[in-house]
């Protein structure tokens, strides 16, 4: 299996409500993309586990997803220890995409931040040869941050209007997690009902930015190499 752009997330459900709205972009451009779960979201407060994968299949189901897996990390213990490098390598070189989303390194949630270091590393790590796995050595293109709960001024916007809706049916495919009227559940940050408006008036902000309803906004440390001016800025 090969996929042309792979998103990583700490936790279900991370990727849906942060980048999903490229995802299904690019595959209506024609690029097959790829989800990475870290964790199983086992330490969630609301539903468990074996729920969280039902309803991470459900959304896989709805973003039309061509490759989706969880690596089986443990849930608030991300570590970037040599073990956790190696699973994130065997998956790179595995799948040979050539582009990486992964979270913005600065976040309120610990998970987060690890989950972001432990990418960048095995991003680097799984292009050196002497590094032995049953595949060969192999780095992709780039790596792209997208932002969960911290936000910094983006690099680029990507204009999601068109993907909004099916963004948004995806992320609430984890029905468990959010806002129930019958639920006996805890309440959490994200199963207040006001939740997903402000998931939308994120959207509404970046939007705004770049003159159009929605938008997904994300950070590259490299230099944007441009060839023609005349089609990124008129």
């Amino acid at each position: 299996m090969q996929v042309d752009v792979l998103a990583f997330g700490a936790h279900p459900d991370d990727v849906e409500l942060c980048c999903s709205g490229l995802l299904l972009k690019l595959k209506a451009q024609g690029y097959k993309i790829g989800i990475i779960d870290l964790t199983r979201g086992e330490l969630g407060t609301r539903g468990n586990a074996d729920i969280r994968a039902r309803e991470a299949q459900k959304a896989a189901e709805i973003l039309n997803l061509d490759f989706r897996e969880n690596a089986g990390l443990t849930d608030g213990n991300i570590k970037i220890d040599s073990d956790s490098k190696q699973v994130v390598i065997d998956v790179i070189r595995k799948l040979c995409f050539k582009i990486v989303l992964c979270p913005y390194w600065d976040d309120r949630h610990p998970d987060h931040e690890a989950a972001s270091k432990l990418v960048e590393y095995s991003f680097f790590y799984s292009g050196l040869t002497k590094i032995k796995t049953e595949q060969e050595a192999y780095r992709p293109q780039s790596i792209i941050y997208y932002f969960q709960h911290t936000l910094a001024k983006p690099s680029f916007i990507v204009d999601i209007s068109t993907e909004f809706k099916t963004k948004i049916q995806a992320a609430k495919a984890y029905a468990s997690q959010f806002y129930e009227k019958e639920s006996s559940e805890p309440e959490t940050y994200i199963s207040s009902p006001q939740f997903f408006e402000s998931v939308s008036n994120k959207a509404k902000y970046f939007g705004f930015q770049i003159g159009v309803d929605y938008g997904e906004p994300f950070l590259v440390k490299s230099a944007i190499k441009i060839d023609n001016i005349m089609n990124v800025f008129t």
